[in-house]
């Protein structure tokens, strides 16, 4: 069975505050979380002392802190990555007993991957994570991650860089349908992510990473590569698509730039396949009903 889709937003609202408020004061939340009391009254204080709508500021002192959305755009969790030198430590946390059990933190987990060596190039990324909390130890060892060393209460745990993008690349934790890039196309896109800023360039990067990578002769004429044409639906409107470079972006042509959600989105994947994906702030089923046009089928391998 697949994990559900989960995505990290980094924007933090009062109401999220709250969420976290009561997350924090739950019992069974909090017993494996060795500073959650403090982080509970440091909350309250806050929201009492400031009337903004918007705290990311203040929740990103120290770290980077994500809300974790579900499907439903729901939040559902946090995930907290904090870098000293070249390590990042990360916590995460899946807030209501209901959602336990539902595979919600190992797709947060694999987001929480994403963020930390593609865009705060960690070159290790640690989980310290108490000894009886068995339930995440397991989550944190099927996606790549070693014992370092452990004490009568916490297992430190590690996943270094070149291990992380070893896994990706063998397809380990990945829980979409396969993508495949051609080689072309991916020297052009690392050179592009390159010089390019944002989280769609992060997931960019991510997918690249993890394609199958393809000669153009070899490609399937059903997989939309650059500069093809497509028709998709996203949910139920239908919606005709070429996926093209930044500078080629048209709305009103319906050109479509790889750095958008949407592009990132439909990269190296096939007629039939549908992928959910956050689309303008929220989740979006996107369907690849039918490739209109693939230069590599039409041998326009000059495109």
């Amino acid at each position: 069975m697949s994990k559900p889709f989960i995505a990290l937003c980094p924007e933090i609202t009062r109401t999220h505050a709250l969420n976290l408020m009561d997350w924090l004061e739950d019992e069974s939340v909090v017993q494996f979380l060795s500073d959650s009391r403090d982080v509970s009254r440091s909350i309250s204080q806050v929201l009492q002392r400031v009337q903004l709508p918007i705290l990311t500021h203040l929740f990103n002192r120290g770290g980077r802190f994500f809300m974790a959305y579900d499907g439903d755009d729901r939040p559902v969790g946090f995930v907290r990555l904090i870098k000293t030198g070249a390590d990042c430590e990360i916590v995460l946390v899946i807030g209501e007993r209901d959602n336990w059990g539902r595979k919600l933190g190992s797709s947060a987990l694999r987001e929480g991957l994403k963020l930390a060596f593609f865009d705060m190039r960690a070159e290790r990324l640690i989980a310290k994570i108490h000894t009886q909390n068995t339930r995440s130890l397991k989550a944190f060892m099927r996606s790549g991650f070693l014992l370092d060393s452990e004490s009568s209460t916490t297992q430190s745990l590690s996943l270094s860089a070149g291990n992380y993008l070893r896994l990706l690349r063998e397809g380990v934790g990945v829980d979409t349908s396969a993508l495949y890039v051609t080689e072309i196309d991916k020297a052009r896109l690392l050179s592009l992510i390159g010089v390019e800023r944002g989280p769609t360039v992060v997931d960019l990067e991510h997918e690249v990473e993890r394609a199958i990578l393809v000669e153009p002769q070899r490609v399937a004429p059903d997989v939309v590569t650059m500069n093809s044409r497509a028709l998709l639906r996203l949910d139920d409107q239908a919606l005709e698509v070429a996926l093209v470079y930044p500078e080629d972006a048209d709305g009103q042509a319906g050109n479509v730039s790889v750095c958008s959600d949407l592009g990132t989105a439909i990269l190296g994947y096939k007629e039939g396949d549908a992928i959910d994906w956050r689309v303008s702030n929220r989740c979006r089923r996107i369907s690849i009903d039918k490739v209109l046009y693939q230069p590599e089928a039409a041998g326009d391998f000059h495109l």
